[in-house]
């Protein structure tokens, strides 16, 4: 196996800095330097990391034991606004670069392996702008973190003596049972790798004989459960997701462009506090409605149509608020009335998501779900349902959260519900998609503040 073709990649994943370098050298001669929580503070209180922390290791105990190592994002100086890896964030609440975060499910502890000093605050050329910033230098963060800190020069020391005691060395690959083997990715330079993938080629290039184990089953059965402070998150992103739809749907009519209504919403997301995009904006109207996303963002013009009368435009949108994500979608007459048959495809379409949804429950599966929406669809709309779950996906700090298929729902699980309609015989293409969380009895509608039924939607586009 031939990992040396990315070196480079680890370095910018896991910088490893020199310790006699200028990242440990004395701070610069105006005598300032600037302090961890100074510009940060946790996701929740500490003992909400502490206690994922510890349900995590008592799972890979129970899997076998041997230490879970979950990568942090490599620093960045190039104008992009840091956004933490979501392992990373969710194990610690910490923004922290460069790092590792290692749990040792035999000695049922937790350590994270990151750069002494930020090289992020470091300029030999500019003291003034750049006065330095400790990390594993500074006691304050792991005090208020709750969790040890090391310097990352000894993550390959580390690496190396549990490979020695062949201790199983624990990371989140790709869905698959606890305890399968992880593969070494194949080097392609043309192909992209997830950071946990090149995490696994920096192990297999200090410790080749390492047994890597996958802790995707235990990952996932952790962050599928939302807590009430992750649920109260999403409940806010998907607020703001829907005012900004509602903003937005004030400029739909003929003549304008799919990127002047992006520009709507996600300028009424940013004004409402949103940091970032959960997801690239899906705004498509006419025969653009009818392809996914993948299809139209094969040309980068494809996706900025000018509506015409009689077009539906769909929104497939969501923003990120402090971590977690939202994905809401509608759909809009651009003339400002729905035809009878698109009001009847729509109909029909909420038809189903509504069955799924009253469906929603603890101990009831997604195979239930699914046959629920199918016993709900009309025999002719069947061909045109283009998706085979109608539940959609799991959303947390990301639109496509660790799931397991298989788990009968829990009181706590946040997920969508999108059953697609594309109709290519037609042209006709309706798109109503919701948020959910599981209650103790049933589920509730997260985004039910954001009108759905026709009539409501042709009024969000009065002028």
């Amino acid at each position: 196996m031939r990992v040396s073709l990315l070196l480079p990649a680890f370095a910018s994943c896991l910088a490893v800095h020199d310790p006699s370098g200028p990242i440990a050298a004395p701070r610069p001669e105006t005598g300032r330097e600037e302090r961890f929580w100074d510009w940060t503070e946790l996701d929740f209180d500490a003992s909400e990391h502490a206690g994922r922390r510890a349900r995590l290791l008592a799972r890979i105990r129970a899997g076998g034991g041997g230490v879970f190592l979950a990568p942090s994002r490599a620093a960045r100086s190039g104008g992009e606004t840091f956004r933490q890896l979501d392992d990373f964030q969710y194990l610690t609440g910490l923004e922290l670069p460069d790092a590792v975060l290692a749990l040792d499910a035999d000695a049922m502890t937790s350590t994270v392996f990151a750069p002494r000093w930020d090289s992020r605050f470091e300029s030999t050329g500019r003291p003034n702008d750049f006065p330095g910033r400790p990390l594993t230098d500074d006691p304050e963060i792991a005090a208020r973190a709750g969790i040890p800190l090391a310097p990352r020069e000894e993550l390959d020391r580390a690496l190396a003596e549990w490979a020695a005691d062949e201790r199983p060395l624990w990371v989140r690959g790709r869905e698959a049972a606890l305890g399968e083997e992880v593969p070494v990715p194949e080097t392609d330079f043309v192909r992209e790798y997830t950071a946990e993938e090149v995490f696994v080629l920096h192990i297999a290039h200090v410790e080749p004989d390492a047994r890597i184990l996958n802790a995707y089953e235990a990952v996932a059965r952790e962050r599928l459960v939302k807590s009430p402070a992750e649920i109260d998150r999403i409940r806010r992103a998907c607020a703001v997701t829907a005012a900004g739809i509602r903003h937005a749907a004030g400029f739909v009519r003929p003549g304008v462009d799919e990127r002047t209504l992006e520009g709507e919403l996600e300028a009424e997301f940013k004004r409402r506090g949103a940091q970032r995009l959960a997801f690239d904006s899906i705004i498509k109207s006419g025969p653009n409605s009818l392809w996914p996303w993948r299809i139209l963002a094969s040309h980068y013009d494809r996706r900025n149509r000018g509506l015409r009368a009689g077009d539906l435009v769909i929104f497939d949108v969501g923003c990120e608020l402090d971590g977690y994500a939202s994905d809401v979608g509608r759909t809009f007459p651009a003339s400002g009335r729905f035809s009878a048959e698109q009001r009847a495809a729509l109909e029909m379409q909420l038809a189903v998501a509504d069955a799924v949804i009253d469906a929603v429950r603890p101990g009831v599966t997604f195979e239930e779900l699914c046959a629920a929406a199918i016993d709900a669809m009309p025999e002719s709309a069947r061909p045109y349902m283009q998706t085979g779950s109608f539940f959609g996906h799991h959303i947390g700090l990301y639109v496509g959260d660790p799931n397991l298929a298989d788990l009968p729902l829990e009181p706590g699980m946040v997920f969508t519900v999108e059953p697609w309609y594309y109709n290519h015989d037609d042209g006709i293409s309706v798109f109503v998609e919701d948020v959910v969380v599981v209650t103790e009895n049933g589920c509730e509608v997260l985004t039910s503040a954001l009108p759905r039924d026709a009539t409501s939607l042709e009024a969000m586009t009065a002028r």
